[in-house]
C-alpha cells in the first residue's frame, strides 16, 4: 500500500511539496500512533471557498487578464484550491467601494443588480467558467435606508414591521434578477451579524425577529415564486450560537423553515458550542460563512500565525461536524481593501503594489493542504490519535480515496506513526508544518 504526502512548510519554503508515494510497511506494535477508521463516518462535507464581495471584484479588474485568470485558476481549478463555495454580499457591505442598495422606491419599482454587473457578476461567471458547480451562499449586510428604523444602512436599526413583506420581496427579487445571469442561490443567510450595530452596514435581529422573518415571510415568499433557495441561521460569531439556535428553531418555532445555521469566528474557537449544536440538530447544516485575520502588513511572523489560525480553525470546525468553509475576500489590494469604512484585512491573494502581479500569503497554502484533497461529498470518518500536540482530521472522499490534515503548531518537531488496517508509516512532522497524507 502506498500514500502521498504533500508539505506547506514557511520555515523551509515549501509550498505544496508532494513527496512521491510512499510504500507503507507491515504493522509494527508501537505505543503511540493515529488511526483511522472508514467504517465509522460523520457529517458529509459540502466544499471550501470564499467571497466575491465587490472589493474583491475591483481588486482582480486592476490588473492584466493573463494575472486575473491566473487568480481565478489558483482557486477555482482542479490544479488551484479547487473551490467550490462563494459567497455574496446582497446589496453593498464594509467590502463595496461605497454604499448602496438595488432600490430606493416603496414599491421596489427601480429594483436593479445593474452594480453588480461591473465587478461582482464578471468575477462569478469567471470562477463558473472553471467549475460550473459552484453553490452560492448570499447575505444581505442591510435592508435598504427607507426601510429601517434609524433610516440608514450603517449602524444597525432594525427592519420597520411594514417592510418585512418588502424586504422579503425584495430578497426574492435578487434571487430571480441572479438567476438570470446564470447564477443561482443556493443558500441565503437572514442578515450578516444580527446581533451588532456596525459602523458600516448592519440590521439588528433577534432570535424573535429572524424567526418572524423566516417563517411568516421569506420562506412563504420564496416557496410561492418556485424559488429553491434554502435558509441559513444567524451568520454570527461562535460564542452565542447555541442559545441563538435553541431560540430560533425551538422556542419561536422556526426548526422546519432553516436549512442550517451560519457562523463566524471572530470571537474565539467555540469548537465544544458547535458539536453542542450539531447534537442537538443533527438534520441542520453548520456552515462557517466568513472568517479572515488582521491585516498584518505580510510580517513573516505574523503570517505563519495568521495560516495556523486558518488551519486550526478549519481541523477544529470540521471535527465539529461543519459542512462548508467559507473564507472572507477573494481577493483585496496591498493595503487589505478597498474598503468604504477603511476596515482593512487580509486575503489568501492580495494584489502588489505596482498592479503588475499579486501575492499567495501562507494561507493560501494553508487553506489548499484541505480544500485540494478533501473534495466535495466527503465523508468524515473516525481518528484516534495518542498524539495531543498534532491537531488532525481525516475524510473518506467518493472515490474511496482517504484523507488526513495533520498540523503541528508547535516550535519542535515530532515523529509520529500512522496505522491504517495492516499497514503504517513512520514519520517526521515538522515544527510549524502542515501534511496531508492521501491514501
Amino acid at each position: 500500500m502506498k500514500i502521498k504526502k504533500i508539505e506547506t512548510n514557511i520555515k523551509r519554503n515549501l509550498y505544496f511539496d508532494i513527496t512521491n508515494d510512499i510504500e507503507l510497511s507491515q504493522t509494527k506494535e508501537n505505543n503511540n500512533k493515529i488511526k483511522i477508521n472508514e467504517d465509522i463516518k460523520y457529517q458529509e462535507f459540502l466544499g471550501f471557498g470564499g467571497a466575491f464581495t465587490e472589493s474583491a471584484g475591483y481588486a482582480i479588474s486592476t490588473v492584466n487578464n493573463e494575472i486575473y485568470n491566473n487568480i481565478v485558476d489558483d482557486y477555482f481549478s482542479k490544479e488551484g484550491l479547487n473551490y467550490s463555495f462563494g459567497r455574496l454580499p446582497i446589496g453593498s457591505c464594509d467590502f463595496s467601494l461605497d454604499s448602496y442598495s438595488y432600490s430606493y422606491e416603496n414599491d421596489l419599482s427601480d429594483f436593479s443588480i445593474q452594480r453588480d454587473m461591473k465587478y461582482i457578476i464578471p468575477f462569478i461567471k469567471s470562477a463558473l467558467n472553471r467549475n460550473n458547480s459552484i453553490k452560492f451562499i448570499s447575505s444581505p449586510w442591510s435592508p435598504p435606508a427607507f426601510m429601517k428604523d434609524n433610516n440608514r444602512l450603517v449602524r444597525g436599526g432594525k427592519l420597520k414591521a411594514e417592510f418585512k413583506q418588502t424586504w422579503a420581496d425584495y430578497l426574492v427579487q435578487y434571487v430571480k434578477e441572479y438567476n438570470k445571469q446564470g447564477i443561482n442561490i443556493d443558500f441565503m443567510t437572514l442578515q450578516n451579524e444580527p446581533d451588532v450595530s456596525q459602523f458600516w452596514e448592519s440590521c439588528r435581529y433577534t432570535a424573535e425577529d429572524e424567526s418572524d422573518l423566516l417563517v411568516n415571510y421569506l420562506f412563504p415568499t420564496f416557496k410561492k415564486n418556485n424559488l429553491n433557495t434554502k435558509f441559513l441561521i444567524w451568520d454570527h460569531n461562535k460564542d452565542k450560537i447555541v442559545d441563538r439556535a435553541k431560540d430560533c428553531l425551538i422556542k419561536y418555532n422556526a426548526n422546519d423553515f432553516a436549512a442550517g445555521i451560519g457562523f463566524h469566528w471572530y470571537t474565539g474557537s467555540y469548537f465544544e458550542n458547535l458539536k453542542k449544536v450539531n447534537e442537538l440538530f443533527p438534520d441542520k447544516l453548520l456552515i462557517h460563512t466568513e472568517g479572515c485575520t488582521g491585516y498584518s502588513k505580510f510580517k513573516p511572523k505574523d503570517e505563519l500565525f495568521n495560516a495556523e489560525l486558518y488551519a486550526s480553525e478549519i481541523i477544529g470546525d470540521l471535527n465539529s461536524g461543519v459542512n462548508a468553509f467559507v473564507d472572507w475576500n477573494l481577493v483585496l489590494d496591498y493595503k487589505g481593501g478597498p474598503n468604504h469604512k477603511r476596515n482593512y484585512c487580509n486575503s489568501p491573494i492580495m494584489i502588489d503594489k505596482n498592479k503588475n502581479g499579486y501575492i499567495k500569503t501562507p494561507s493560501y497554502f494553508y487553506i489548499g493542504q484541505f480544500s485540494k484533497y478533501i473534495k466535495p461529498g466527503a465523508k468524515r470518518i473516525e481518528i484516534t490519535s495518542d498524539y495531543d500536540n498534532i491537531d488532525i482530521t481525516a475524510f473518506e472522499n467518493n472515490d474511496k480515496s482517504i484523507v488526513l490534515v495533520l498540523l503541528n503548531k508547535n516550535d519542535y518537531n515530532i515523529e509520529y506513526d500512522f496505522c491504517y488496517k495492516n499497514y503504517s508509516f513512520h514519520d517526521n512532522l515538522d515544527s510549524h508544518a502542515i501534511v496531508t497524507l492521501v491514501l
